[in-house]
């Protein structure tokens, strides 16, 4: 500590006379913050670089259903920004007024999180952190990378990692409680979006998900949304465009996936890194309109690596995080003065939050390596010179000295010693409602995604196409008999592995149900009926206008019952594989592996069908047992061949004949009962239930490690408590 303190006093020696805003600068030119939309106007911060304190009032209202927090600004620079002189986002005309909401307020004390390592749980991503977010206020979590400002966000948020455990207290209008379905919203880091809706759809979807209800009613719930997060000039824009069309872009995709969340109405808002990927123009917009939003009500927390000067002055609250440390909390001001008083004050012209992260960042001292032998104008590197070791260590240590962290656990104490009204559950939609609106949602999808649908639908006529052309003409002699097993081998196998195409298109819908499941916004089973649904139009599609084309090029029976049996049997056929695609896609849940997978499986399906060898001559292990008997190829291929050919005579010579049986005997093995047809469509469609039983049984088990977590993290609050 001797030697941090003398680096410290060293460094601070060296600053004060360079960086105190009040020996470089006259008074009315030390400004950090601007107002938006007044670039030509800058703000100062008083006539002195010292602030004063902020006097905070918490008023729990006597059967009201919120917490009213006054605040008094700490200077007249910040009370313009957190007033109503802010640019508001533009509605159109007859948009109603937003509504209000009834905020709430979250506290969490000696919050602890842990990640589970190879033997134990060891790694401390966030250390005995202690804050407060306020209704229809700003809080922001502020870090370098790796800090643990996201998981400290989820971990609030109830949002934590199976490989996490939590330790500590988190309150909720001062009751130790779960944040209820619909009261609250999440919006995490990387959300998948549906590129072939538009916004309004999106959201109207989204809706229908979410709310129970009438659907009109639901329509004005979007467009509230929609206005609030200044979506209106997008709302018919679909997300993804096309081919002559652009997208949205990447800053208002961003705040579609807010509105989404909006549409449930949420006493709190968690958001996860809400400028990524924005340049400063959209970052500052986004910001904007976030601030508008808490002036209904809402709750807002958030997590940001760094931001712009005019961005950093619409933060009511900060938490400064490094290694999981607690650095600083507070008000936004209050920490350039925390800042300041540690020996580390903020350059002129130099953002806040670039400032922090910079004296906080250990990967700056790699800089300073690489840097050592370089000089400024000045004769020494002096903007890197500062030890981020001792910063940090310095700050940590100052912070739990200061009034400021006494005033923190003053506040969680005012706000948890009485209990205020709880949050309810708004009501979820059903799941016949949720099925219908993924169902017709899908088929939506299906009629406008042509690279993934109708492409593979023009992929399928033109395989028919070649294979009926090559094995045409085979005639009706026992002599075509192999040819035409060979024929619809080549079909339903070849068919099948093209089907390994829609593999992007069903690792998106896993991505969106994904995104959707971890809202509560659907489930594994409400998705799988959705799916099956919507997806059973489809393939039929593809069936009946594959097997028209090839039944009638290879000249199959001229019979209307035959060639409904040949729809139907290889619409299951597909039907099967659609369920093994599934399950390889959520075992999985890469594209790559899954499309690797998928292959090999089929490969190795194919040489058990029997064609290449019949089965009763398959090697005894593996191969016939149990490899024949899990290839629904071979079902399927067996069931077309003893529809064709059972019944049917061949004549040698003038005198004998032989059964279509006998003729097939030494081509591949069949039945010579006129059941056993329906009996192998019997089997590939309980095989079609199976692979859906199994994709239901591996999105369950991901959806309960959630819920189990969450158990988890009660018994460690209650441990603690």
């Amino acid at each position: 500590m001797d030697e941090i303190q003398s680096q410290s006093d060293n460094y601070r020696s060296s600053s004060s006379s360079t960086s105190s805003p009040a020996n470089r600068v006259p008074a009315f030119n030390f400004f950090y913050l601007r107002k938006p939309g007044a670039l030509g106007q800058p703000i100062s911060f008083e006539d002195s670089p010292e602030w004063e304190d902020t006097d905070v009032d918490v008023r729990v209202e006597e059967g009201g259903n919120s917490i009213n927090a006054a605040t008094t600004p700490v200077s007249s620079s910040l009370s313009k920004l957190n007033s109503g002189s802010l640019p508001s986002p533009h509605l159109p005309e007859g948009a109603a007024a937003a509504r209000k909401i009834d905020g709430a307020s979250v506290a969490w004390k000696d919050l602890t999180v842990t990640i589970k390592g190879k033997r134990k749980y060891s790694d401390n991503v966030v250390k005995s952190s202690n804050g407060y977010a306020l209704p229809g206020t700003m809080t922001v979590i502020m870090g370098p990378a790796k800090s643990g400002k996201s998981t400290l966000l989820r971990a609030i948020a109830g949002r934590l990692p199976p490989a996490a455990k939590m330790y500590g207290e988190i309150f909720v209008n001062g009751a130790k409680m779960y944040m209820p379905y619909g009261s609250y919203g999440y919006v995490d880091l990387e959300t998948t979006l549906i590129d072939s809706l538009t916004v309004r759809e999106y959201l109207y979807y989204s809706a229908l998900l979410q709310l129970p209800g009438f659907f009109c009613q639901k329509k004005s719930v979007v467009e509230e949304a929609i206005h609030a997060m200044s979506l209106g000039d997008f709302a018919n824009k679909l997300i993804g465009g096309h081919c002559y069309m652009k997208g949205v872009p990447s800053g208002e995709r961003r705040r579609v996936v807010i509105a989404r969340e909006l549409v449930m109405r949420p006493h709190i808002l968690f958001i996860d890194e809400p400028l990524y990927h924005l340049d400063s123009v959209s970052a500052l917009l986004m910001m904007v309109t976030l601030k508008k939003l808490t002036s209904t009500g809402c709750t807002l927390i958030f997590t940001l690596n760094q931001s712009s000067t005019e961005v950093f002055g619409l933060f009511d609250r900060i938490c400064l995080l490094s290694n999981g440390n607690t650095l600083f909390f507070g008000e936004t001001l209050t920490c350039l003065q925390h800042f300041s008083n540690a020996g580390f004050p903020c350059p002129i012209m130099q953002s806040p939050s670039d400032h922090f992260l910079r004296a906080i960042n250990t990967d700056f001292d790699r800089i300073i390596a690489m840097c050592k032998n370089w000089q400024d104008d000045n004769g020494e590197f002096s903007s890197v010179n500062m030890d981020t070791a001792v910063a940090i260590c310095t700050l940590e240590a100052t912070y739990k000295s200061s009034a400021d962290a006494a005033a923190v656990e003053t506040m969680i104490q005012r706000l948890t010693e009485k209990e205020g009204p709880l949050l309810k559950s708004k009501g979820k939609a059903g799941n016949a409602t949720r099925i219908a609106v993924l169902t017709w949602r899908s088929l939506l999808i299906m009629s406008r995604e042509w690279k993934y649908y109708w492409l593979r639908l023009i992929l399928y006529m033109l395989l028919a196409l070649c294979i009926g052309t090559i094995f045409s003409g085979l005639g009706h002699s026992l002599s075509s008999v192999v040819t035409r097993v060979a024929a619809i081998f080549v079909f339903v196998s070849f068919t099948l592995l093209l089907s390994i195409a829609g593999v992007p298109a069903i690792m998106k819908e896993i991505k969106i149900y994904v995104s959707e499941e971890s809202n509560q916004h659907s489930g594994a089973l409400v998705f799988l009926f959705g799916q099956l649904l919507s997806s059973i139009a489809f393939l039929f599609l593809i069936s009946i206008s594959s097997s028209l084309v090839f039944y009638f090029f290879i000249g199959l029976r001229d019979e209307f019952g035959l060639l409904m049996y040949f729809v139907v049997n290889f619409f299951m056929c597909l039907l099967v594989n659609e369920g093994l695609m599934l399950a390889v896609a959520s075992l999985w849940k890469n594209i790559f592996r899954s499309v690797l997978t998928l292959v090999t499986i089929h490969v190795l399906l194919m040489l058990a069908a029997g064609y290449f060898r019949i089965r009763n001559e398959l090697p005894g292990t593996v191969w016939t047992y149990p490899l024949s008997y899990i290839a629904f190829h071979t079902y399927s291929i067996q069931g077309l061949l003893e529809n064709e050919y059972l019944g049917v005579n061949f004549g040698i010579g003038q005198v004998r004949t032989i059964s279509g049986f006998q003729a097939l005997h030494g081509a591949y093995d069949i039945s010579p009962s006129s059941n056993s047809k329906w009996e192998n469509l019997l089997v590939l469609f309980l095989m079609a239930v199976g692979y859906r039983i199994l994709v239901f049984v591996l999105l369950h088990f991901h959806a309960r490690k959630n819920v189990s977590l969450r158990r988890i993290c009660e018994c460690s609050r209650d441990s603690t408590s």
